[in-house]
C-alpha cells in the first residue's frame, strides 16, 4: 500500500474521534472540515440578534470549521470558508469578499441540507452591523474609514437555545457537521466520476487538495499541480489528472489523517518533520528513541540488560495482541519551497518485523553508561556526537547539529536501523572516534556522553562489519593491540587522578596526550611513561604494585603479538580505555587486587 492508501485507513479506523474534542489532543477533522484556531466568539440567539463576543484565549482547544476544496487551499485568491471565516470575508467593508461569503451561505441555508443554526448566523451577517458590535465590546479598534486593523482574526459562532441534540457551539454540533458534508456531497454530484488511483473505485475526483499538513510549512501542499506553465507535469502528461485522480472522500480522508497524525506525534527533526504509526492504532515505538521505557530501572550487567530487552519486547506483543498481519508506516515529510511538501522518505514493515529490529539493534548497539548502566544511545544523540558543534543553552554545554545535517542524517539512520542486514554507516564512526579522541575540544560531561555514544556504536559496527562480539566489562584475556593500548591509557590516567587532591580537576598527562596517543601510541606511552615516575613515588606500595604488575602484563601480550606497535590505533582502543577506566572505578574489586 502507498502513504495515501494507508492515511485513509487510518481514518476509517478511528472514525469514532472524528469531530471528538479530547483535552490534551488534536481533533480528527471531519471530511470537508478542517481544525483551525478561532480568535472572537460570537453568541447570537435564535433570531440572529447580537447577545455578547469574546476574545478566543490562545490556550483554548481548536475548533472545525466547514471548508471547500477553494477554501482549504486558499493563498491569495478571495475564496471564504462557509460559516466561520476571518473578519474582511464576514464584515460589509470588502464588497468582493463579503458577497462570496454570504452567497455560499445563502445556497448552504437554501438547500435541502440546511440546519437551524444557519439561519440567524446568515441574517446577522446580512445585518452588516459585526464591526461596531465588536468595537462596542472592546475586541477590535477601527481605523477613520470603519476598517479594522486585524483584519485576519478568525470568527467562530454560537447560537442559543438549540434544538434538542444540538449544541451552542458551532464548532461541536455533529449536526452542523453532517449538514455541511451532505450539502458539500450535492455540490459534487455534478462531477464527472474518474479512476481514484488510491482506492482504485470510480468516483468523483478531488479538485484542489488541502494544505497546512505541517504547521511550519502552512501554505506546502503533499499534491498539487496547478503550474500549467512550468514542468510540474508538462513533458510527461498533457494535463494534470493523468499524473494522478484521487477522488475527493479518498483526499480529504488521507489529508485530516495526516496533519491529526503530525500534531499528535510533533516528532520534528530539522525541520523536517517523521512519522510512524500503525493505522489500526496499535502502540508501535518511534525508531529515533531507544527502546526501553524512560522508567526503566538501570542495568549493569549485559544479562540484565537483555532481559530488559526481551521483557519490552514481550510487553509490545502482548499488549498489541499481534496477529503478524499488521503493518508500521514510516514517512518524513520537508518542504523546500512554500507551496510543496515532499514526502522525502516513505516505508513499510510488519509491526512484529519492526519490533524486532528495534531490539536486535538495541541489543548490538549499546554500552555502559556510568551511573545509568547498560544503554543504547538515541538517534538524536548519535546524530549530534558525530555531527553537532558545542554550544551553551541555559547555561549547559551540549552538541547540536545543523538542521540540514540532522534532518539527513536522522533520515538515513533510520533506514539503515529498520533494514536488516544494512551496516552502521562507517564515515558515523569515524566520526565519533575522533571526536572521543579529543576531550580537551569539549566540555567534560560532553565529552563523557560522546565516548559513551562512540563505544557503543563502535560495538554495533564491529558486529555488523566483522561479526566481532565485544563486552562492556573488561576482557583481560584480549590481545588486540589497539584494546591493549586503550587499557594503557587508562592506567597512565588512573595513576596520576589517584595523587590529585579531592579539590584538584586538572586533566591528566593521558587525557592531555589522547589525540597523539590515538595516531602514534608507542611514542605517547614512552612520553607518559616518563612522566608517571613522579606520580608512581605517590602512591601507596600496594597501589604502585599493582598498576606496575597490570601494566607489565599489557606490555608483555604487545610485544608478544608481533605487530607494528606505533601505527595509529583502530577505533576499539575506545572500548580497551573505556573498560579499563570503568574496572578502576567499581565498587567491588576482586581479592588478588
Amino acid at each position: 500500500m502507498g502513504l495515501l492508501q494507508q492515511a485513509a485507513l487510518t481514518y476509517d479506523c478511528h472514525s469514532s474521534l472524528v469531530g471528538q474534542v479530547r483535552e490534551g489532543h488534536e481533533m480528527l477533522a471531519p471530511v470537508s472540515h478542517l481544525v483551525t484556531r478561532a480568535d472572537i466568539e460570537i453568541t447570537l440567539d435564535r433570531d440572529g440578534q447580537f447577545v455578547s463576543a469574546r476574545k478566543r484565549d490562545k490556550t483554548e482547544p481548536k475548533i472545525v470549521i466547514p471548508a471547500t476544496e477553494g477554501s482549504a487551499g486558499r493563498t491569495a485568491k478571495a475564496v471564504p470558508h462557509p460559516l466561520c471565516d476571518q473578519l474582511k470575508y464576514i464584515a460589509p467593508y470588502d464588497g468582493p469578499k463579503y458577497a462570496a461569503y454570504l452567497a455560499q451561505l445563502t445556497q448552504w441555508t437554501q438547500s435541502d441540507y440546511s440546519h437551524p443554526k444557519l439561519g440567524p448566523i446568515l441574517a446577522y451577517v446580512r445585518g452588516g452591523t459585526i464591526l461596531n458590535d465588536l468595537a462596542k465590546a472592546d475586541l477590535i479598534q477601527l481605523n477613520s474609514k470603519g476598517i479594522p486593523s486585524e483584519e485576519k482574526l478568525m470568527v467562530c459562532w454560537r447560537i442559543l437555545n438549540a434544538n434538542k441534540g444540538q449544541k451552542d457551539a458551532c464548532w461541536l454540533d455533529r449536526t452542523l457537521f453532517q449538514s455541511f458534508i451532505d450539502f458539500y456531497a450535492s455540490m459534487q454530484a455534478h462531477r464527472e466520476k474518474r479512476l481514484c488511483m488510491v482506492s482504485g473505485e470510480l468516483s468523483a475526483p478531488a479538485g484542489q487538495h488541502p494544505k497546512g499538513l505541517v504547521p511550519i510549512n502552512g501554505n506546502a501542499k503533499l499534491i498539487s499541480a496547478n503550474d500549467s506553465q512550468g514542468f510540474t507535469f508538462r513533458g510527461r502528461f498533457t494535463e494534470d489528472a493523468q499524473a494522478a485522480t484521487v477522488s475527493y472522500d479518498i483526499s480529504q480522508k488521507a489529508h485530516c489523517a495526516l496533519r491529526w497524525l503530525i500534531a499528535e506525534q510533533r516528532v520534528f527533526f530539522g525541520g523536517r518533520v517523521f512519522l510512524c504509526w500503525n493505522p489500526q492504532g496499535k502502540r508501535v515505538k518511534s525508531p529515533s528513541a531507544v527502546f526501553l521505557p524512560f522508567d526503566c530501572a538501570p542495568s549493569f550487567t549485559p544479562s540484565d540488560y537483555r532481559h530488559q530487552l526481551q521483557s519490552t519486547l514481550f510487553s509490545f506483543r502482548q499488549d498489541n495482541c499481534l496477529t503478524g498481519n499488521e503493518t508500521v508506516v514510516l514517512a518524513a515529510f520537508d518542504a523546500a519551497t512554500t507551496g510543496r511538501l515532499a514526502l522525502t522518505w516513505y516505508a513499510e514493515h510488519r509491526i512484529d518485523v519492526f519490533l524486532q529490529r528495534l531490539h536486535d539493534w538495541d541489543a548490538a548497539c549499546n554500552w555502559e553508561n556510568g551511573k545509568f548502566g547498560i544503554q543504547s544511545p538515541s538517534l538524536p544523540q548519535i546524530i549530534n556526537n558525530a555531527f553537532g558543534t558545542q554550544r551553551e543553552e541555559r547555561g549547559k554545554a551540549q552538541m547540536q547539529t545543523d538542521d540540514r545535517v540532522c534532518r539527513q542524517q536522522m533520515q538515513r539512520l533510520m533506514d539503515y536501523k529498520l533494514n536488516a542486514g544494512q551496516r552502521i554507516p562507517s564515515d558515523i564512526v569515524r566520526a565519533l572516534t575522533l571526536r572521543a579522541s579529543q576531550p580537551q575540544a569539549y566540555d567534560r560531561s560532553v565529552w563523557l556522553n560522546l565516548l559513551f555514544t562512540a563505544c557503543a556504536v563502535i560495538k554495533k559496527y564491529r558486529h555488523d562489519q566483522y561479526g566481532e562480539e565485544w563486552t562492556v566489562p573488561l576482557d583481560a584475556k584480549n590481545k588486540n593491540r589497539s584494546y591493549l593500548f586503550g587499557r594503557l591509557l587508562a592506567i597512565a590516567e588512573k595513576v596520576e587522578r589517584d595523587t590529585y587532591n579531592s579539590d584538584e580537576n586538572r586533566e591528566p598527562n593521558a587525557i592531555r596526550m589522547q589525540t597523539v596517543f590515538s595516531r602514534r601510541p608507542l611514542y605517547a606511552w614512552r612520553i607518559l611513561e616518563e612522566r608517571l615516575i613522579p606520580y608512581y613515588r605517590q602512591l601507596s606500595p600496594g597501589s604502585r604494585q599493582y598498576y606496575k604488575r597490570l601494566t607489565g602484563e599489557i606490555v608483555t601480550a604487545l610485544t608478544q603479538s608481533g605487530e607494528a606497535l606505533d601505527r595509529p590505533l583502530e577505533d576499539v582502543y575506545l572500548l580497551g580505555y573505556y573498560s579499563q577506566r570503568q574496572n578502576f572505578y567499581k565498587k567491588n574489586h576482586n581479592t588478588e587486587e
